[in-house]
């Protein structure tokens, strides 16, 4: 089917010469379309044939690699080609791209490293940054750089920002004042309940208990699909167990059912399992986290089930240390969800919240930038060499306190020198996909012959963990890095796998040694350790104000 026949049937199609016009006239343009309205498939597909592109490449930004893979299969698809022809992607641990390659489809990780190893972009034409309003700290970085560069290293380059929720004043400000280009109307029709009495539960045991009965109860009465939005993996195997033991029982859920979860470090074969339509005759219950909530088509969906909350990092500046929270949604995120039911067909949202306290919800998200560890961000800057980030151009400025506290970090870990450029040691560390913290370790043990046992640590504290404990166990060896890292040593040789008291989680033991073996070719270790591992030294070159 020509792609223009597939454009004509989507909301976005109505606005594609005015984008075309206003990146003909400008350097950067904004574009807001409603969730299904086609953006992230269509958009690529028509602008490389602009005019003013040339023969020059498109490299758009996904904010999640489920979405950026998702998105390149698609565009792919409706070309009647490969991955990796016309369209191609690049996300951590997996590419397909060749020569032929015209739009690229990118991480936000990944956009950093092209532009700090040509900060030019050479043979890029246009530059797109997909689901903006999600404002993850990367997606910002790119940004930024992209726009001190833009016009000065790459002339001709073009940057597209595109949401369907964001606020599109301050953004198109930023550019310069760029044009805004707004696509109205939505694929389908979605109606939306408010299930709930009051605002989104927070508590893990009783929103993950909400969310089953109103999973079963639309099973029951509804038709189609659900995708059900948890803030994490462990709300998702909470209610897939209740929704296991329901298919057993004709009068609660029955066997016509298939569970799939659907999260970020799921195996690309459950992933796809996930997303694609459920057999003939059978239906299917997606439980996920917010990788589903942009970008993103599930077959088959048809109602969507939100229990309002979702897992955020939160920096803490005084202890130096990032640990997850939950947290309600945003207004934003909620539009975005409900737009999910809407995709394929008209849709139903279940919101287990009262409409009255809806308004209660903060607005937009806030944004990474202003509550994230910035060491990354900060030896980025450095790498780049800007010293001050008030000479970038940013929607939200890095907060002084924590920015000055990551660039302390980074003079402790001989990131920085005296004066703030970076260093030999510091660009060894940027070049590794790690915390700067990880990657002094990963750095400073390949020195003295430990590299190998020092990317499995990285990827032991960077990865989900691969043992599950009941915490009210109150076993000792729950917190036990040196079991987890024997456990690592024992997958790797096909020994037999077995650690106190808890239970094994192999999907995520097999992605912890992917990345450790990616760390390992990146840092460029070749055969065993000269020097037999200490864990503890490790971990201190990590850690170095954790000593007492």
């Amino acid at each position: 089917m020509p792609i223009k026949d597939v454009n004509s049937a989507l909301p976005v199609a109505a606005v594609l010469d005015d984008l075309d016009l206003a990146l003909t006239k400008n350097a950067s343009a904004v574009l807001q379309a409603p969730p299904g309205a086609g953006k992230t498939t269509f958009v690529s597909l028509f602008l490389k044939k602009a005019s003013w592109l040339g023969h020059g490449k498109i490299v758009m930004l996904e904010p999640r690699r489920l979405a950026a893979r998702a998105a390149a299969m698609r565009m792919a698809h409706l070309l009647d080609e490969e991955v990796g022809q016309t369209v191609g992607y690049r996300i951590r641990m997996d590419r397909r791209v060749s020569e032929a390659t015209r739009i690229e489809v990118v991480t936000e990780g990944i956009l950093t490293r092209m532009l700090q190893s040509d900060p030019a972009l050479q043979g890029v034409g246009l530059v797109i940054f997909d689901e903006f309003h999600e404002r993850h700290l990367d997606g910002d970085l790119g940004l930024a750089l992209c726009l001190d560069m833009q016009g000065v290293l790459n002339q001709t380059l073009r940057l597209l920002v595109m949401s369907a929720t964001m606020d599109a004043g301050p953004v198109a400000a930023m550019l310069n004042h760029a044009p805004v280009i707004s696509c109205s109307g939505r694929a389908y029709p979605v109606e939306t309940r408010y299930i709930g009495a009051h605002t989104p539960v927070t508590d893990p045991t009783m929103s993950s208990d909400a969310v089953y009965r109103a999973v079963t109860a639309a099973a029951r009465e509804e038709t189609g699909s659900i995708l059900v939005f948890l803030p994490g993996v462990p709300e998702i195997r909470q209610v897939a167990k209740g929704l296991d033991e329901a298919q057993l029982d004709p009068d609660r859920l029955g066997p016509e059912w298939i569970v799939a979860p659907l999260f970020g470090n799921l195996s690309r074969r459950g992933q796809d399992q996930a997303i694609s339509p459920a057999p003939r005759g059978r239906r299917k219950i997606v439980l996920a986290t917010p990788v589903a909530e942009t970008s993103l088509t599930i077959e088959g969906i048809q109602v969507v089930v939100d229990s309002g909350l979702q897992r955020v990092p939160r920096f803490d500046v005084t202890s130096g240390l990032t640990r997850l929270v939950t947290v309600r949604v945003s207004q934003a995120s909620a539009d975005q969800r409900q737009g999910r039911a809407g995709r394929t067909g008209p849709g139903l949202c279940l919101r287990l919240w009262s409409q009255r306290m809806h308004h209660s919800l903060p607005a937009f998200h806030r944004p990474e930038i202003l509550e994230a560890d910035l060491a990354r961000l900060a030896l980025e800057l450095a790498l780049w060499g800007v010293d001050d980030p008030e000479r970038l151009s940013w929607l939200d400025r890095p907060p002084k306190g924590s920015y000055e506290s990551a660039r302390q970090l980074l003079q402790s870990l001989k990131a920085l020198d005296g004066e703030g450029r970076i260093t030999a040691h510091g660009r060894q560390m940027a070049a590794l996909p790690a915390h700067p913290r990880l990657a002094h370790m990963m750095v400073a043990a390949q020195e003295r012959g430990q590299g190998a046992a020092a990317c499995d640590l990285a990827a032991l504290l960077s990865e989900r963990d691969v043992v599950r404990f009941d915490a009210r166990s109150g076993n000792p060896d729950w917190t036990d890095m040196g079991m987890r890292f024997d456990l690592v040593q024992s997958a790797r040789k096909k020994a037999p796998l077995s650690f106190s008291g808890a239970t094994i989680d192999h999907a995520a033991l097999g992605s912890v040694i992917q990345v450790a073996a990616q760390l390992r070719r990146r840092l460029g270790c070749k055969g065993k350790d000269k020097a037999f591992p200490s864990i503890g030294r490790l971990l201190a070159w990590a850690y170095p104000d954790r000593i007492a």
